[in-house]
């Protein structure tokens, strides 16, 4: 399976957004040597099927079970032979052009590793989506948000953000990526299953020495939550641990036991705060998160000397230097240009 650009959807039991969605992706990805695969994740809902009867184009890769997000992905590239590969999520409505837009921003960037478009809410065009909005940083303790997006509060997208932006990390809901990049850095680390595995292995490309941009000519609508629901407990276990894998692997030596000192008590509060709005199941998943964070040390520090030893110097220019808790509450600094308003 070769060709220039690889458009890969990882689907699990996606039927309902396959139907809605692929259509028009096979309709605006169209270019000679832009390939459409769908990888079923060991779905139940015969989605592979539908897929090879409506859309013959599309080229279908199985796998025999869910292997989350992180190794279902591994897997499938391994498989595919392009230059680039779009990971796109299957609850995404893509636009006129969008991916010609992308591939053509990495020809004349031979720097980038990855970029992503604008995600704007497919629920309500005119704001943006939580994963990812026009691009994403990490705050000083290593919280991930995004320049329209800070903790649950998404912007309304009023053109504040439509410039070209070197970012610490793109979303995995739709990125590009230069495929020699991917494989140099080993692709996403599969202990993460889902959530945060591409802010992992963007610290990665940056660490090798690659870039990272939202470029905004490219837009698509994203629903959120697909497969997993927004504030579900399997969501928070996952968001919750795998933040303590991703700052365990890459923090610098010298912010590495603040950071991390500083997220538990951080993390304890949220519990509290779960508790005290009536979600005890989230309470327990970032228990269980904290829990299993510590059963994984072992195997988190052979990554993290591993990575040392690959590369020594740490990158952490683009952490920065602010508190999104203290901004956002606090302060009551709910955007992103306000929080960050010299970046």
């Amino acid at each position: 399976m070769s060709g220039r650009t690889a458009v890969v959807i990882l689907n699990w039991n996606g039927l309902e957004y396959l139907k809605k969605f692929l259509g028009k992706v096979v309709d605006y990805s169209s270019s000679p040597g832009t390939a459409i695969f769908v990888v079923d994740n060991g779905s139940s809902d015969h989605s592979s099927d539908w897929v090879e009867k409506n859309h013959p184009s599309v080229k279908i890769i199985r796998l025999e079970k869910n292997l989350g997000f992180a190794e279902g992905y591994n897997v499938a590239l391994r498989q595919i032979s392009a230059e680039y590969y779009i990971l796109l999520n299957s609850d995404i409505e893509v636009t006129p052009g969008w991916s010609d837009k992308l591939t053509s921003f990495m020809d004349m960037n031979p720097d980038a590793a990855a970029c992503q478009p604008k995600i704007l809410s497919w629920n309500d065009n005119s704001y943006f989506e939580y994963a990812g909005a026009a691009g994403g940083f990490l705050d000083k303790y290593g919280y991930p948000f995004c320049r329209g997006r800070a903790f649950n509060h998404t912007e309304q997208d009023n053109g504040q953000y439509d410039t070209l932006k070197e970012v610490l990390w793109t979303s995995g809901a739709c990125m590009i990526v230069r495929s020699s990049a991917w494989h140099e850095c080993s692709g996403f680390d599969p202990d993460f299953f889902a959530h945060m595995e591409e802010i992992d292995l963007c610290w990665r490309f940056l660490l090798a020495g690659y870039s990272l941009y939202f470029y905004p000519l490219s837009v698509v609508y994203h629903v959120g939550g697909g497969v997993l629901p927004y504030g579900s407990p399997f969501k928070t276990y996952l968001n919750f641990r795998n933040n303590l894998f991703l700052l365990y692997k890459n923090l610098p030596d010298d912010k590495l036991h603040k950071v991390l000192f500083v997220r538990k008590i951080l993390d304890g509060i949220a519990g509290i705060v779960f508790l005290l709005s009536g979600k005890p199941g989230n309470l327990k998943a970032v228990w269980k998160a904290h829990m299993d964070y510590y059963k994984s040390i072992k195997s988190l520090k052979t990554k993290r000397e591993k990575i040392l030893r690959k590369y020594p110097e740490k990158v952490d220019n683009l952490i920065l230097n602010k508190s999104l808790i203290f901004e956002f509450y606090i302060r009551r600094r709910k955007t992103y240009s306000k929080i960050f308003d010299n970046l």
